[in-house]
């Protein structure tokens, strides 16, 4: 298939008139096709296609029913059909009113190709771009962030189902690319009996040793199949099939392979306080989706799938407007200046997508650089208190923005009750590399260390003057009997400091409130057919 950049047709005369008559008022995609257009060309796509072959569907056309799709909440088919009898969607896509459209399949595939080659963030970026050229977001003023889950669209899967579905994917997918292979490396009769049916279609069996056997054949199977695909003689790619690497993963991962006191090899499922098993990082939850991870968040949320990051335009005045507003004089010149600017839509300026347990702190300079190289980054960034850190605070400060966010305060045991010495009690000369306690005594060990791959500086008070302490039940409980203290280099200290201190006034908390409204964009962005569900590319195993 070749790609003839055209971009969306002008609308046939007809269409128009039976579309204006239709809708008087207009309509979603009359409105969308009328001012947002020149978004939906083919340039961008051009190299996902290639340049030899019969024309495709454009390009810009599908990404526009794929806007549409969304928007109205539409199943593949659904929308085919539309395209087919909706006369607005015809205006917007530019279609005579007799155009039979196209196939619902073209959609999956056109979105798998863009997936397939990196841009799938095109339109929305083109979006952003035409915003900008609009006037309606700029940079340097007020962003705000926050996450959300999002659940893969796939079962949830225990560890032994999830042992049986990957024996089962590589089975399937070796029968269709080496099935002459297959039929001589396994037992094909036996194999289709246990493995034919998916593996959540049928009740497991409701005991421990019964669980326990089956999971031992699943194991014993995933181990037979390996040996057969890595022996020498078999064809050198079929270890690069996926489902075939999948399942070689969920047995390194679920299994541990042993030769008994009689010399013989045993399967047995890993138990996690004798043999251990992978983080949750890098665990394998699905054979049909291996980016999503199970995590929690709190203790109402548990999930499978992944967490997305929005972030929100929340004051979109340019620092000159702002400038012309302070500098008038007349209070009816004021107050239209203001209208204007609460009349100034807030919009999505980026989306970021992670695995579920990636922290948010993990998130929050990467979203920064993107704004950046937008041409968007803010002058002021709210996020809440899971994205900074002293190391971000700092870096986003040297690049011009200022990061409003609540910093996690001290969480050591005599902060948390009230009454003992925390940091803050102590007098830290950075230059002499010495710190005095409230009792007036004087550190005697000074180590710049590195401590999660972070600089940090372990500072240690004699064991002689914390023993004869007589407040030394309100500074420490260690039982090597002295008290440490953990502390940033000077730099990243005086910034920590200097935002706990801020965030306790109530200026600061006034003008936090600001981050609270992406709580609502959030809510919108998750009812019916949103964000929340992510199907995977090529996933088969729906989620119901």
């Amino acid at each position: 298939m070749s790609l003839r950049p055209m971009g969306l047709p002008p609308v046939p005369e007809q269409t128009v008139r039976v579309a204006r008559a239709a809708f008087p008022q207009g309509s979603l995609a009359i409105r969308v096709r009328d001012r947002l257009g020149e978004v939906f060309t083919d340039e961008p796509f051009a190299e996902a296609f290639g340049v030899r072959g019969a024309p495709g569907l454009s390009p810009g056309m599908l990404s526009l029913v794929t806007v549409l799709q969304f928007a109205e909440n539409l199943t593949d088919r659904q929308a085919a059909a539309m395209a087919i009898r909706a006369i607005d969607w015809k205006y917007a896509l530019g279609l005579e009113l007799t155009d039979t459209g196209f196939d619902h399949s073209v959609l999956p595939r056109f979105r798998a190709r863009l997936v397939g080659n990196g841009m799938e963030r095109v339109v929305f970026d083109r979006l952003l771009e035409y915003c900008v050229d609009a006037g309606l977001v700029a940079a340097g003023g007020k962003q705000r962030t926050d996450s959300t889950h999002v659940v893969s669209a796939v079962r949830d899967l225990n560890r032994l189902e999830l042992a049986g579905e990957s024996v089962r994917a590589a089975l399937e997918a070796l029968s269709v690319a080496a099935p002459d292979w297959l039929a001589r490396a396994v037992d094909v009769p036996e194999f289709a009996h246990r493995y034919g049916p998916r593996v959540d279609s049928w009740k497991l069996p409701g005991s421990k040793v019964k669980r326990d056997q089956l999971s031992q054949v699943y194991g014993q199977d995933a181990l037979r199949l390996c040996r057969a695909v890595w022996s020498p003689d078999a064809p050198a790619w079929l270890r690069e099939i996926g489902a075939v690497d999948i399942m070689r993963q969920v047995l390194v991962q679920t299994y541990t392979v042993r030769t008994s006191s009689r010399g013989k090899e045993v399967v047995s499922k890993r138990e996690a306080d004798e043999d251990g098993v992978p983080p949750g990082h890098l665990r394998l939850a699905s054979p049909y989706d291996t980016d999503a991870r199970w995590s929690a968040k709190g203790d109402d949320l548990f999930w499978l799938g992944y967490k997305v990051h929005l972030t929100e335009s929340c004051d979109n005045t340019p620092p000159e407007a702002e400038a012309e507003a302070e500098a008038e004089a007349e209070a009816e010149a004021e107050a239209e200046v203001e209208a204007e600017v609460r009349g100034r839509p807030k919009l999505i300026t980026d989306v970021t997508t992670t695995l579920s347990t990636v922290p948010d702190v993990k998130a929050t300079a990467p979203i920064q650089q993107q704004l950046a190289d937008r041409g968007l980054p803010p002058a002021e960034h709210y996020l809440d208190s899971g994205y900074p850190s002293a190391e971000l605070i700092e870096t986003a400060r040297s690049r011009g923005t200022v990061m409003v966010t609540p910093v996690l305060l001290d969480r050591s045991a005599q902060a948390k009750s009230h009454a003992g010495y925390d940091k803050s009690a102590f007098r830290i000369d950075w230059k002499a590399r010495r710190v005095r306690c409230p009792q007036g005594n004087t550190s005697t060990g000074w180590h710049p260390v590195r401590q999660r791959e972070r600089d940090a500086i372990v500072v240690e008070f004699a064991k002689t003057d914390c023993q004869a302490c007589p407040v030394r039940p309100e500074c420490t409980s260690a039982r090597r009997g002295n008290r440490m203290l953990t502390l940033y280099p000077e730099h990243l200290h005086t910034v920590l400091a200097a935002a706990r201190a801020e965030q306790k006034t109530k200026t600061w908390k006034d003008k936090y409130a600001l981050r609270a409204g992406v709580e609502g964009t959030i809510n919108r962005a998750t009812r019916g057919r949103t964000i929340r569900v992510n199907t995977p590319s090529g996933g088969s195993m729906l989620k119901v």
